[in-house]
């Protein structure tokens, strides 16, 4: 018998489905049994059918129980009695598309010490449910509403002022949206690439970037990144020699490292660019958490020969899954169409939200705390790492990462592997190489996670026992 608390919050249609969930789950309704009808069940409760029949609705959606026409309501004969939580793993352990999953699976219990995500706790208060639903209500057709393929105009122009406020020269109609950064980079491998094209990068640089490339069946050339940018002896070797079509960069807050890049190396690249006839495509997806004033490759040479592209998901929402590009119009277009191939547009409610969240102001406040935060975890991993003996040359500018040197002759592709057995996600300096044969002794860090003592103890542990057999073969060589 169902018992219905006529006091409670939770609405009655609702209460009548956790009654019978129960009665499935312990095994007092077995299956194959047949169900009260709808009216029966409404009279015996005191309720009205249609609230019977949205608790029925929502059974028959979970496949608890089936409706077999005039015959009625059965419970099903196959019954789940669990949610099947596996989830299948896209990449092999620890290649960059692995890497890149824990942040969005992340499994319980592990440690995201090298990840790229912040904690859902950083982030869960930037949007509200009041705000998406104020967003919602503007948003014309509600639910069945289109969204202009480049973006909503009002949006397009938000972003724009959102960019003139960083330096960057650009107005409304040279903005696209996108469905975050990983949308953008593909658009421009599809639209501006064609197979054999040489592309130059920074080394370490964004792990994604260098598998999708491959795919684009470009010819791939790294060029050394440096705590001021890239090195622009080897870039103007690279650009005599090769030839390049392209070359991605990180101007703010370089993932892995954190750097920046000095406004004297910067005016040196777009001075290399022109010269050489080379397009670049600046990744400013972490230029939201640098706490000051950077210099942007966009704001000293506008878009002549720049495509910029930022992202929200990292700092804002990773549901909401939106970023945005600017380009001069003749490169605006063909990355337009590539957009329209390959998803049509963006979703207009999420753009309508993101609209509301900058219309506000709530966004300044959101980056300017985490900014904060991200300040005070830098440090307190910093003096951490440094005491589980791994070395900080090079600080970051801001941001999320720390790039850390593991001393001495420590396999760090066993070290990750390791621990991940104890429960730890770390990532080796290789994963970030252009060729994935290069040896890197650095390790990437997220301050948030990094300052968990259980990482520190872990480190040290580990760092010890590689020290201590270093020693023993140094005194056995001696001997």
């Amino acid at each position: 018998m169902l018992l219905l608390d006529r006091h409670s919050a939770l609405p009655l249609a609702e209460q009548i489905e956790t009654g019978l969930r129960g009665l499935i789950a312990a095994g007092q309704l077995a299956p194959g049994a047949k169900l009260s009808s709808i009216r029966q069940l409404a009279a015996q409760l005191a309720v009205s059918p249609n609230t019977v029949v949205n608790a029925y609705d929502r059974l028959v959606a979970d496949g608890l129980i089936d409706a077999r026409g005039t015959a009625g309501y059965f419970v099903s004969e196959a019954v789940r009695s669990l949610v099947d939580d596996s989830l299948l793993e896209a990449g092999d352990e620890h290649d960059p598309v692995w890497l890149a999953q824990q942040a969005h699976d992340q499994p319980a219990g592990l440690l995201l010490a090298s990840s790229g995500a912040l904690p859902v706790t950083w982030l869960e208060e930037a949007l509200p449910a009041a705000l998406v639903h104020r967003a919602l209500l503007k948003c014309p057709g509600g639910m069945a509403a289109r969204c202009p393929p480049q973006g909503l105009p009002t949006l397009r122009e938000r972003l724009a002022t959102l960019m003139r406020s960083q330096g960057i020269a650009v107005d409304a109609s040279r903005v696209l949206t996108t469905q975050g950064s990983t949308h953008a980079i593909d658009l421009i491998c599809r639209s501006l690439l064609q197979p054999g094209d040489a592309v130059i990068v920074e080394d370490p640089g964004y792990h994604l970037l260098f598998g999708r490339l491959r795919q684009a069946r470009v010819h791939i050339v790294p060029v050394a990144r440096r705590p001021d940018g890239l090195d622009l002896d080897q870039l103007e070797a690279a650009c005599i020699r090769h030839r390049p079509r392209l070359i991605f960069v990180q101007s703010v807050l370089h993932n892995p490292t954190g750097w920046g890049c000095s406004a004297a190396n910067l005016h040196r690249l777009l001075m290399l660019a022109e010269r050489h006839q080379v397009l670049i495509a600046e990744d400013d997806v972490h230029g939201h958490l640098h706490p000051g004033q950077p210099t942007r490759l966009a704001q000293m040479g506008g878009l002549s020969r720049v495509i910029y592209y930022s992202s929200f998901c990292k700092v804002l929402s990773p549901a909401l899954r939106l970023g945005y590009l600017a380009a001069d119009p003749d490169l605006l277009k063909p990355l337009l169409r590539e957009k329209m191939y390959s998803v049509l547009t963006t979703p207009a409610l999420n753009e309508h939200v993101l609209l509301e969240v900058l219309s506000t102001g709530r966004f300044r406040k959101h980056v300017e705390r985490l900014q904060q935060r991200l300040g005070v975890a830098r440090v307190a991993a910093a003096r951490l790492l440094q005491q589980a003996g791994i070395v900080v040359e090079h600080g970051a500018d801001g941001g999320l990462w720390l790039w850390g040197r593991a001393p001495g002759a420590l396999d760090l592709d066993l070290l990750a592997k390791d621990a991940y057995r104890n429960g730890i996600l770390l990532a080796g300096g290789a994963t970030f190489r252009a060729e994935a044969a290069t040896a890197d002794t650095h390790l990437r860090f997220n301050v948030i996670y990094s300052q968990h003592v259980r990482l520190a103890d872990y480190l040290s542990k580990r760092l010890h026992a590689v020290a201590q057999a270093s020693a023993t073969m140094t005194r056995l060589a001696s001997a």
